[in-house]
């Protein structure tokens, strides 16, 4: 009866032994991953990317709306592509539960000093790469500022390989190329001269930090994607809504940082009087711009979470030639046959 049970018993522990080993999870992953989707996952697949390029649309929209109707603050329009976030901490606390799984029993959890610097850290990217959208966006044109986030598709393609060993499927190929042959063609709407009648110093600056706020991105996104399958492990919307609150609450703070150490929140006042449309007009801008961003960011998380931060990005980038004739319609940009093209070839 005795080596009966020592002989279940080493039984039983060697099972768990292969249930945990690197193997048996790694053939447990693919298994997962080689399911098809659900309905209800394609659903909210079709909401996030809904979400990205409505978000992103509206908040340029309105950003590049702040500049023209007599914005000038570089910090405020940073501000509000961050600090929208308790908009939606509501719905954390009424969305569902948890529901554990054998994943979630056995996986052991980070701790509360390796999730605090990935939020902080991500928080402290997300700002930087604001200040640097929004510089680009007041000293560029709607067509030459979405011509070059179209880059952040590629940074993000080799942030993907490098860090989230991102495999390129003919597929994910055939994205890459068509997206950026059509937001490229949106060069060919603007001037080959400088067409803000800025200095030309001031008009690469703009190039410059677009770019520079393209790559910061294409590198948050895998970051983002590293942290949710290598470190957090949760494969759960509540998860998704913790990464934007927190790390959005870090941004936020950093940005409050930078508005009163650079003394703007000075001339806020006199900004606001001076607005062309009044200062309800003013306040609103704000407010709605504020609440698309976090829309926007919504989306992008979820489609992390759910696909991948290159599908992310595709999803963003898709959207970036659709400003170009929103922009026709609201600040009356002409439409020609390339920006027609490149939307074709967008879709």
């Amino acid at each position: 009866m005795g080596q009966a049970q020592n002989l279940q018993l080493q039984v039983t522990v060697q099972e768990a032994e292969e249930a945990n080993s690197p193997v048996h999870i790694n053939a447990t992953n693919q298994s997962t991953i080689s399911q098809p989707r659900t309905f209800m996952q394609w659903l909210q697949m079709t909401i996030f990317a809904l979400f990205v390029l409505s978000g992103q649309s509206a908040a340029i929209l309105l950003g590049r709306f702040y500049y023209d109707k007599g914005g000038k603050s570089k910090w405020t329009a940073t501000l509000v592509q961050v600090a929208g976030f308790p908009i939606i901490i509501p719905y954390y606390y009424i969305s569902p539960p948890e529901n554990p799984t054998k994943n979630s029993i056995h996986r052991h959890e980070p701790s509360t000093l390796i999730i605090a610097l990935i939020y902080v850290s991500l928080g402290v990217l997300q700002a930087a790469n604001s200040m640097m959208y929004s510089v680009g966006l007041l000293h560029l044109p709607v067509s030459t500022f979405a011509l070059i986030c179209a880059s952040q598709l590629t940074f993000n393609a080799f942030f993907s390989f490098l860090i989230n060993s991102q495999k390129f499927t003919p597929f994910i190929i055939n994205s890459l190329v068509l997206l950026t042959i059509s937001s490229a063609l949106l060069v060919f709407q603007t001037n080959s001269m400088n067409p803000t009648g800025n200095s030309n110093v001031i008009y690469e600056i703009g190039l410059f930090c677009t770019v520079g706020a393209s790559a910061g991105f294409g590198l948050m996104l895998s970051l983002t994607e590293l942290s949710f399958h290598k470190i957090l492990r949760r494969e759960t919307f509540t998860v998704i809504l913790e990464m934007i609150i927190y790390q959005s609450l870090v941004a936020t703070c950093a940005t409050l940082v930078g508005l009163f150490a650079s003394g703007e929140w000075k001339g806020l006042k006199r900004e606001m009087d001076e607005f062309e449309l009044g200062k309800f007009i003013y306040v609103s801008t704000l407010i709605w711009t504020a609440i698309a961003w976090q829309i926007f960011n919504i989306g992008a998380v979820g489609l992390k979470h759910e696909v991948s931060s290159l599908f992310s990005n595709v999803i963003s980038v898709l959207g970036l030639p659709v400003i170009p004739v929103l922009a026709v319609i609201f600040f009356h940009d002409k439409m020609d046959a390339v920006k027609a093209i490149s939307m074709v070839l967008a879709i």
